[in-house]
């Protein structure tokens, strides 16, 4: 027995040294490509501007060539540097740790091979064959599968079946290899436990290591599909959503380079996500908030997001009832009757006459709106009648001129040569002026047309609105209309739509991002138990297959939470009615509830468990609650004696630190500690708010700590 374990231990040592041998081969590999593409660069370089300064010598004088020349270079030039660049920072991230994972298979016909798996991919310069392979390659997705033995992977060719005899995960730091493991990729994996217990700024970036069969499956999912994620608090929904951008570019690069957009809910949370695309080396993709988007297209502020939620939770009743309003079905087919009545009743046409002459009569006009242009958006198709009005009336300008032109050369011949010479100062005189009264007529007109003159979309939309306050809920319609009546689009093409915590977005807002986009492959995620404002009916973004009829949907549930401990993830469970989370069984420690009775008990509590948990090493560290003015005061009460900042609105950037933030900022966010303040109230408003107590409490990732103040 003591033998057996001994040599056991013996090859654990044995293939321990051989593996470090293999780091270290494919370090000093990455170390000359890295130093190839530099001296590549270098090369490129002076080539450009030697070649540049040959060309300038011999084309000096010729302006076209050299501009030509210098647009024809900055392509060149950009598109060979951006392929350096790319990999020369890919490398340069790769280095410290070269790869992750790696696995060991059969296929038939071709023997059992050994593939390393890696944030990015390294192929020597002087070879075909990958050293390292990329999260992203179809065969790396074997690295992701849940099980041993038979599998397969999806290849350009086809579906390739695998025997799949080893997987072995690595933790590499600084270029030293610390451990490794032989591993099915269970649930409960060492390196999994370890990613999930670090602070919050790293975790976020770790995750291609740990992805599980659940995500992987939705990373890779198709192209050419809307894939909805319906995923409880910390089921890695924004990090799948990232990670699933970059293998789409990774594989679609041509297609989607430049064309992916990610919409957000607030500017805090996208902060927040931003660090993690460049280390995965996508740094082309287009990110903005709802609002943000919004207040482009329709060139027009709203009330601020902060404004917004503050009303919501202090009980705006009116503003709450709008709300309900306007993320309505109700709501759409009453935007979709005032559309059927513009289009009945807006425009009152009349003939064109232009000196006498009718140049189109309302039945022309009439044809060509309702026969001819039918299909087109009102108001484009407005503009198009008008333009065919101002040439009509050019043509007649142009036939009103010829006549003015022919009479005055047969005056001018009636004239005796003799006295040509003292009348034709004056018959030109009486021509120029003959023509200048056409035109001014013509522009007359023109000017006259208002009959056809389009309102602005603001100006209709706020009549329909009765002149209130435009807030959030108004975006949409807005647009709405514009795309209704203008045939609106987004000016940048968007190829690949992410659209993140789409649980509070309704049905008209889901339907509005697809219609400005014309996107067919979009990403969609949310929590339905995490949806904050006061609307009723389904989650919008669940019915996505009624809401985007024709499009292939694809939606997945995910049930269990790899942020936080097993305590707070039960203290969670509690707070909900609908269904039930599934924590990973990862330990910690208990959730504290506590009752406080005054402010001086409250600080002190504050301060103290404040203290604790930095000792713990926590770096970031966050005191929630409901609304602003609760936050205002748990800072006033800190401020004096501790350094912890107030986020009181959405441009300030949050990395680490402590900080005092409201409910809805919070959102999307996550903490290594987190203290909830929780107002007493009574069973009613308890049921109420338990989403928002669930968002509080599911931001923590080790220590959750509630004080529910006794008002």
């Amino acid at each position: 027995m003591e033998n057996l374990e001994f040599e056991k231990e013996f090859q654990e040592k044995l293939e321990f040294e051989v593996e470090k041998e293999k780091l270290k081969e494919v370090i000093d590999i990455i170390a000359k490509e890295i130093l190839s593409l530099v001296e590549k660069r270098k090369e490129f370089t002076q080539y450009i501007l030697d070649y540049r300064k040959k060309f300038i010598e011999e084309y000096k004088d010729d302006e076209d060539r050299l501009i030509e020349f210098f647009d024809h270079e900055r392509y060149v030039k950009e598109d060979a540097y951006k392929s350096i660049d790319r990999k020369l920072k890919e490398l340069t991230i790769l280095k410290p740790t070269p790869y992750f994972g790696r696995v060991e298979f059969s296929e038939e016909d071709y023997g059992i091979e050994r593939m390393y798996i890696g944030r990015f991919g390294v192929v020597p310069e002087d070879s075909l064959d990958p050293v390292v392979i990329d999260w992203r390659a179809p065969i790396a997705s074997l690295f992701y599968e849940g099980k041993l033995g038979d599998v397969s992977y999806k290849a350009p060719a086809g579906e390739v079946a695998v025997n799949l005899l080893n997987k072995r995960q690595y933790i590499i730091k600084n270029e030293e290899l610390k451990g490794m493991f032989n591993s099915e990729v269970d649930i409960k994996d060492d390196i999994l436990q370890m990613v999930l217990s670090k602070n919050a700024g790293d975790k976020l970036k770790d995750i291609i290591m740990t992805i599980q069969k659940e995500q992987d499956d939705i990373i890779r999912d198709g192209q050419y599909k809307v894939v909805v994620v319906d995923g409880v608090a910390g089921s890695g929904k924004t990090t799948i959503a990232l990670h699933r951008v970059a293998y789409l570019l990774y594989n679609h690069r041509k297609q989607l380079e430049d064309k992916v957009l990610i919409v957000g809910p607030n500017k805090i949370f996208m902060e927040y996500i931003s660090s993690v695309l460049p280390t995965l080396g996508e740094t082309g993709v287009k990110q903005s908030t709802y609002k943000e988007l919004g207040e482009y297209i329709i060139d027009e502020d709203v009330m601020s997001y902060k404004d917004y939620m503050e009303a919501i939770l202090n009980g705006d009743e009116e503003l709450i009832k709008d709300i309900r309003y306007k993320t309505s079905d109700l709501f759409i087919e009453d935007l979709d009757k005032l559309i059927s009545n513009l289009e009945k009743g807006y425009f009152t046409l009349e003939d064109v006459v232009f000196r006498g002459k009718l140049v189109v009569d309302t039945k022309e006009l009439s044809d060509l709106f309702n026969v001819h242009y039918k299909n087109m958006p009102l108001f484009r198709r407005s503009q198009k009648v008008k333009r065919i009005i101002y040439s009509k009336l050019k043509d007649r300008r142009d036939e009103l001129v010829r006549e003015i032109n022919i009479n005055f050369e047969k005056e001018k011949d009636s004239i005796d040569p003799s006295e040509l010479d003292l009348q034709i100062t004056d018959l030109e005189f009486r021509r120029r002026n003959d023509i200048r009264d056409v035109i001014s007529e013509l522009i007359r007109i023109k000017k006259s047309l208002t009959f056809i003159d389009n309102s602005s979309i603001i100006d209709i939309y706020n009549k329909f609105n009765e002149d209130k306050i435009l807030m959030l809920d108004d975006l949409a319609p807005i647009i709405y209309l514009k795309v209704k009546l203008e045939g609106y689009k987004l000016d940048e093409e968007v190829k690949h739509l992410v659209v993140d915590e789409a649980q509070d977005l309704c049905k008209l807002q889901l339907i509005v991002l697809r219609e400005i986009t014309k996107c067919n492959s979009m990403t969609i995620l949310g929590d339905r138990n995490q949806r904050m404002l006061p609307t009723e009916g389904e989650i919008a973004f669940t019915e996505l297959k009624d809401i985007y009829p024709g499009t292939e949907v694809s939606n997945y549930a995910l049930k269990t939470s790899y942020r936080s401990t097993k305590e707070i993830m039960e203290y969670a469970n509690s707070l909900l009615k609908e269904e039930e989370i599934i924590p990973l069984v990862r330990n910690g420690e208990p959730v504290v509830e506590k009752v406080v009775s005054s402010e001086e008990t409250l600080k002190d509590c504050l301060f103290d468990k404040l203290m604790r948990f930095r000792e713990k090493g926590y770096e970031s560290i966050g005191i929630i609650g409901k609304n602003l003015e609760e936050c205002r005061k748990i800072h006033d009460m800190l401020k004096e004696n501790i350094n912890i900042r107030l986020l009181e609105n959405e441009n300030i950037i949050y990395k680490s630190g402590m900080v005092v933030i409201p409910s809805y900022y919070a959102k999307g966010l996550e903490f290594d500690a987190v203290i909830a303040i929780d107002k007493d109230k009574n069973e009613k408003d308890i049921q109420e708010e338990r989403k928002l107590r669930y968002v509080m409490a599911t931001r923590a990732l080790h220590e959750l700590c509630v004080y529910k103040v006794n008002s």
